[in-house]
Formats: structure tokens, sequence, C-alpha cells
């Protein structure tokens, strides 16, 4: 049967490093006998320009009947002036909640030839292996109420609501620990439990959970000490889990352990297995169009769908051989570029990946 692919190339970058991805996904489809159909859409800056709105129906209805997205990066400097509820930001948080993308995985793996463009020493972070597990589709980018107001006084105050549902917390806990399960048998939740209620019902609601895995380790970390931890001894970790917030912050701040945000894959997945994969940088309009962009990350967000949504997990350990091939050979996009390696492009990273599915 046909897996159907829906590609959102968006804006900044993200059309250059989808091209290199998506020549990837075609190799190895037609090398593995996967039976893959891809089609295109418009979702974020592009769409607006083209339709008004950040998600147009057209794509919303496209996206729903596919077995997988991939995406590049939506937003830029063009599309700040607009109202919040029209910006390209808002496309890709409907698409999430649209779909029910709850479950945001962010690994941070440092792959071992690149040990010396991490900001921290190599024996800090050599090895590295961190999933971070984020909550996507809650939490205070969705609560209601939220805006800005006008205060009696002609103040303006701006408002935004922390709100997490026992079943969200749950159903996000319970896929952490899943994969814990598949891995080194770890889980740190992280909170503020100290002072946000909301979160001292989501570590109630991990400590309820952790008696349904006796093998899995479950710590507690708030999350002021989480940021610290992940630059002080980061190889503590193995499964963090956390809330839509400070998962977006912690698994930034995590991927400048890898050397570049650029090598950093991430999966969207709801609870049927179908997902959203994307790249973990932005749209990076500053350097768009140069040809500089690592297009490293949105091909093994392509691993990624391969093995999460697909089943195909020998595919998906090729393109990952693949890459870590390249590196071995020594080719460097901008972001990653140290003396002595060889320097790429976007379009020659992605073919020296291609050269070797190829050989």
């Amino acid at each position: 049967m046909t897996k159907n692919v829906l590609v959102l190339p968006g804006d900044g970058i993200g059309p250059e490093i989808i091209a290199e991805a998506v020549k990837v996904l075609e190799c190895v489809s037609q090398q593995d006998s996967l039976d893959i159909a891809v089609d295109q859409a418009l979702l974020g800056g592009v769409a607006i320009d083209a339709t008004g709105s950040p998600l147009p129906e057209e794509t919303m209805v496209k996206a729903k009947n596919a077995d997988a997205i991939l995406l590049g990066a939506v937003g830029g400097p063009k599309w700040e002036a607009l109202d919040m509820s029209i910006r390209p930001e808002r496309g890709l948080l409907g698409i999430r909640s649209e779909l029910e993308l709850f479950g945001n995985l962010r690994p941070a793996m440092l792959y071992p030839q690149l040990a010396d463009a991490s900001s921290l020493k190599p024996e800090l972070v050599s090895g590295l292996d961190i999933l971070i597990v984020r909550e996507l589709t809650g939490g205070i980018y969705f609560g209601q109420p939220r805006g800005v107001r006008t205060l009696d006084n002609g103040e303006r105050q701006g408002y935004n609501t922390y709100v997490y549902s026992e079943s969200e917390i749950i159903r996000i806990g319970r896929l952490a620990f899943e994969l814990a399960m598949k891995r080194d048998k770890r889980v740190c939740s992280v909170d503020k439990a100290n002072v946000l209620e909301v979160t001292e019902l989501w570590r109630e609601i991990m400590d309820d959970l952790a008696k349904e895995y006796p093998e899995v380790e479950l710590s507690h970390m708030y999350v002021d000490n989480a940021a610290m931890q992940l630059i002080r001894a980061p190889k503590q970790f193995d499964v963090m889990v956390t809330g839509n917030m400070f998962g977006d912050i912690l698994s930034d701040a995590a991927a400048m352990l890898t050397g570049s945000i650029g090598m950093l894959p991430s999966a969207s997945l709801n609870k049927a297995g179908k997902g959203m994969y994307e790249p973990c940088h932005g749209s990076a309009p500053d350097i768009a169009g140069q040809g500089i962009a690592n297009p490293l990350a949105t091909i093994l967000s392509v691993a990624m769908m391969l093995r999460y949504s697909f089943d195909q997990g020998k595919t998906a350990d090729r393109i990952e051989a693949a890459v870590s091939a390249v590196l071995d050979q020594g080719y460097r996009t901008a972001d990653i570029y140290t003396d002595g390696m060889q320097r790429a492009s976007t379009s020659e990273m992605g073919n020296a990946v291609l050269k070797v599915l190829q050989a």
C-alpha cells in the first residue's frame, strides 16, 4: 500500500534543506522498494503571502490524508508585524493541534566526529545520547484565556494560561516510559512543582505512572536545575520528559551540546503513530538562499519518519550510517566547520549523503 508523505518546505532555509532530504527519501524508497508518494503544500509565511492564512484549508486537508509530514521551517522577520493570530508560527501550532501531535521527540546525540564542535569540553559530551520528550499540544502555548488587555488604570497587561489536564500528562508520560524501556530505562521528569500547581500535578501523575514501569528509574528535577545540569553533566540524562514550554527551551539548550542545532532532527507523534518530522532549528532567514544551511537534521528527520511512522528501521539505520560516513569523510557545512575539514554547501552535503547511500 502506498504511503503518502506531505512535504511542507515553509520559509527561510526550509526549501533548501527540504530539497536535500527529499532526494534522500526518494533514493532509499527506490533502493528498498518502499511505495512512498510525495506531495507538497504551503505552510507559514509563504502560505500567508499566497493565501492570507498561515495554514490554508488545502494544506490541512492534505495533512489529514497524509501518512507522515516532512516540514522545513516557518517564520521570519517579514511577517513579525502581523497580528499574533495570523503569524507563520500559528500555522505550525494549528497543524500540531489539529492532528493531535502531542509527543515531540528530540534526540540530542553527539556524533563522535563533532566532539570538537561542541561548546563544552569533549570529555563532558563524548558519547552523549539524550532523548527529550516534550508535550506539544498543551501547556502555556495553547492555554486559554490568553491575550493582551487594558486594565482599569489604562495600563496594558499580557496574560497566558499554563494548564494541563490529567489525561494529557498521562499520555506524554506513558510515551516517555515506553521509550525509556527501549533505551537505558531512566526517565527524568522536569517541572517547577515548587511554585506551579500545574506541575505539582504533573509530578504526582508521573509518580503514579512509574508504578506501571518498575524497570524504569524515575527522577524529578526543577527546570532551572535541569538547565544547569544539562551544561554541567549532560550524560547523566537518558530520557527527559517535560511540558511544552520547558521542553522547547531545554531541547534547544541540549542541541548546542552536540555542536550544532543543525544536526538535530525531531518527531511529533499522535497516538496512532502518525507524525510530523522536522529539524529542531528554525527558518534562519539571515542565511536563506546562500546555500550554506546544514541539511543533515532534515535528512535525519527522514530517518525518524521511516523508523516511527513506517516501521522501516533498517532503512532508517542506513540513512543514519550514511550521515556518519559523510562526517568521517570530513564534510562540514558552515555551522560545524573546523579547520582542516572540507567545507560543503547545502547541496554538496546532501549529495555526499546520497553518494554513500548509492555506493
